[in-house]
């Protein structure tokens, strides 16, 4: 067949046309790196010339279809690489032995912040990076392929693992606690990148490491091998190990000035500008009996991934205290309704009168409430209870007021003798504050609304009323049993909720 000028041209044209779409194609497609050149080039072992880039990605995808399960972060793994199809991305920027055996000692020197290095799989890691190096490990092209892919995912699944656990925590606080309503940041996809961005691994492993002096000052104390008092080596590095981990999560205060109690301390702090304001006791929920041996132990509980709080433990929160009520209304709940007030109620007719305790039913106020059985079993949950202003109320002359998933706050108290004890875990969740009215003015300031505050709780004829705040100030009840002090001096308290026993445990079962 002849083809004419004019089906020439078209014929030409049709060439030209898929030249260009060939062209076109093969600059979008991803151009990889030459990984056998690259590889053979560090070790000097002949056997990885053979690599073929296309052939190692291929069981690159079938091998981490294989083994995503016992890696801590499979989801963000495979995102990673299938973003990058497939490709050793850490072996490329990190291939040398020594930086390689570098970021393992790293890893291994975990131990330092009270992780145990096998949580990080070092040693397999180590064995890898050998076997990479050992041209008599290395016979056949198949083992070739199977080692790199080994080492980088091993790689991967390690130095993200360790990075995360030192800049976020290797433990999530909200999977452990029950009571635990604290905003805490955990990695993310951007976290979990850093790893593979970096051209340094090691300097970027030294880089993570935890700056805030309580954090360092707890490190020094594990390395010298302190001892608190009243413990042993054993449980000292215990508690050290624990408050490690809570100072890695990031949940810490950012905020210029906030209101820090310390559960286990009984203490409150006010805190501006970094430094105390005001400093006073506090009486917090009850907790669990632990005996006279609260040391750590292994903690059970049938398995629950969760602990079992005692139900008048003061939860760990972060919050804002929007407002104060002078002279409060106790809203009494349902739990201390059954199990106590309609209990002194039944023995005593006389004493919701007594109390200045209204009793309701569908909302409407019971005339009479000494007509009442109150030995019924559902009288706590049939009717309700409000104690009047005044100076039996349980709450005081004041309660601060924030948001919370436990409907607990700080509030003054008529009962001030338990200030005196040593172990304050006395309340049913809700925080005694031993001085009131000067933490108002720490909050309020001078002025109207102090001065308002101020008059109402010496008023002989109390008014529940309630004062917003001009100003939100964080409230963070919190959870620490050892820190240091101003003087550098470590300080420790009992583990009245068993806080610490729950974190070691899951700590130990990572290991």
């Amino acid at each position: 067949m002849k083809f004419t000028s004019n089906s020439k041209f078209k014929a030409f044209k049709f060439l030209f046309l898929v030249a260009a779409f060939l062209i076109i194609f093969q600059s979008c497609k991803k151009s990889h790196s030459d990984i056998g050149a690259v590889v053979f080039k560090e070790t000097r072992n002949k056997i990885f010339k053979d690599i073929e880039t296309e052939t190692f990605i291929s069981k690159f995808k079938e091998t981490f279809a294989k083994q995503q399960s016992k890696y801590r972060n499979p989801k963000f793994l495979k995102a990673f690489y299938e973003a990058n199809d497939f490709e050793p991305v850490l072996l490329m920027k990190n291939l040398q032995k020594d930086k390689l055996k570098d970021a393992v000692a790293v890893l291994n020197s975990a131990s330092n912040h009270g992780l145990d290095p096998v949580i990080f799989k070092t040693n397999e890691l180590n064995e890898l990076i050998e076997k990479t190096y050992n041209k008599k490990e290395i016979k056949t092209l198949d083992e070739a392929y199977q080692v790199l892919i080994d080492l980088e995912l091993s790689a991967a699944n390690s130095l993200t693992n360790y990075s995360n656990a030192l800049q976020f925590g290797i433990i999530s606080p909200r999977k452990i606690y029950a009571q635990y309503y604290t905003a805490t940041k955990r990695p993310d996809s951007n976290s979990f990148l850093q790893v593979f961005q970096t051209n340094d691994v090691v300097e970027f492993l030294d880089s993570i490491q935890p700056k805030e002096n309580q954090y360092i000052a707890l490190q020094k104390a594990l390395a010298n091998k302190a001892i608190l008092p009243g413990s042993n080596l054993e449980e000292t590095e215990r508690v050290l190990k624990v408050n490690l981990e809570r100072l890695r999560w990031k949940n810490l205060p950012t905020e210029d000035k906030y209101v820090w109690v310390n559960i286990p301390d009984f203490k409150l702090d006010v805190m501006d500008g970094g430094k105390s304001v005001l400093n006073m006791k506090v009486c917090v929920g009850e907790g669990r009996e632990l005996g006279s041996k609260d040391n750590l132990v292994e903690y059970d509980e049938n398995d629950l991934k969760k602990d079992r709080p005692f139900n008048r433990e003061t939860p760990q929160l972060k919050s804002l205290i929007h407002s104060v009520q002078v002279n409060p209304v106790w809203n009494i709940p349902e739990s201390i309704a059954t199990n106590e007030i309609t209990k002194d109620a039944a023995k005593d007719p006389y004493y919701l009168a007594n109390h200045n305790i209204d009793v309701f039913e569908n909302g409407q106020l019971i005339e009479d409430p000494e007509t009442i059985d109150w030995s019924a079993a559902d009288a706590g949950k049939k009717y309700a209870f409000k104690q009047r202003p005044g100076d039996d109320n349980s709450l005081g002359k004041i309660k601060f007021l924030f948001q919370n998933e436990s409907s607990v706050y700080l509030h003054d108290t008529p009962a001030k003798a338990a200030f005196n004890k040593e172990m304050r875990a006395v309340s049913h969740g809700c925080v005694r504050v031993e001085k009131p009215l000067e933490l108002a003015e720490a909050l309020f300031g001078k002025g109207a609304k102090y001065d308002k505050i101020k008059t109402g709780m010496v008023s002989t004829d109390p008014v529940a009323t309630d004062i917003g705040l001009p100003k939100q100030i964080p409230v963070y009840l919190a959870y620490f049993t050892c820190w240091a002090d101003a003087s550098g001096n470590l300080q420790y308290r009992k583990d009245i909720y068993g806080l610490d026993i729950v974190l070691y445990t899951h700590l130990q079962r990572l290991a």
